[in-house]
């Protein structure tokens, strides 16, 4: 339980609580290893808990009508998600999948409206992760509106190097553990169009490809497609 708790004082969720709290924070947890590719919940399914993901990383993904799928976020270790249901007690909004070996904590609603009420910072906390989410969420969809499929990709780069990327001599670094695939059903493309943006931004001199890495050489110009 200690080293649990030593591990929480890592989630920025949970920064600010005293070893007692985090200690009786993992007390309640369930912990559940999640094998690559398996479904964490379906969208509509009964909301019951708040994840916080110890390692691996985790896809949010709706479907739309026609069935294509949109990413919508890619979580990784120390991201809580499924945050929404503690506060509508409504069904999941989206599909959780876990696209890499992953291990999750599990908070119950019960258990979190218990936390939460002998600790309101964290009520104040996770509005916060839904604000932010939120006006991804509005990114998104003024980009799939109004932008086309360079500016959306462009547009994504920049979101993930905000969030991963290293500033290094070569420039900003993002160790991308995305696959073509899934960065365009993040913007809402194909594969090869995502391919053959990567490759024109490349030409350009604005990025550098180097197997799962996107080395981003010139961010001004990568804005100025935006």
């Amino acid at each position: 339980m200690k080293k649990n708790a030593a591990y929480l004082q890592k989630v920025p969720f949970f920064q600010g609580l005293s070893e007692k709290e985090l200690e009786m924070v993992s007390a309640v947890m369930i912990e559940r290893l999640y094998p690559k590719g398996e479904i964490l919940f379906f969208e509509g399914d009964p909301g019951e808990a708040l994840f916080v993901i110890k390692t691996g990383r985790v896809k949010i993904s709706k479907m739309s009508e026609d069935g294509r799928e949109q990413i919508l976020h890619i979580l990784k270790d120390g991201d809580i998600f499924a945050e929404v249901i503690l506060f509508d007690r409504g069904p999941y909004p989206a599909t959780a999948e876990a696209v890499e070996n992953t291990t999750c904590w599990l908070l119950s609603n019960a258990a979190m409206e218990k936390l939460l009420a002998s600790q309101p910072l964290l009520a104040i906390k996770l509005l916060r992760i839904m604000s932010r989410r939120l006006r991804q969420a509005q990114i998104l969809i003024r980009d799939l509106a109004l932008h086309d499929t360079y500016s959306r990709l462009a547009s994504l780069i920049l979101r993930l190097i905000r969030r991963e990327g290293k500033v290094t001599e070569k420039g900003i670094v993002l160790d991308l553990q995305l696959t073509r695939q899934e960065m365009a059903s993040m913007i809402g493309t194909s594969r090869e169009t995502v391919a053959r943006i990567l490759s024109r931004f490349q030409k350009d001199g604005i990025i550098l490809l180097n197997k799962q890495q996107i080395i981003v050489l010139d961010e001004e110009k990568l804005r100025e497609w935006m």
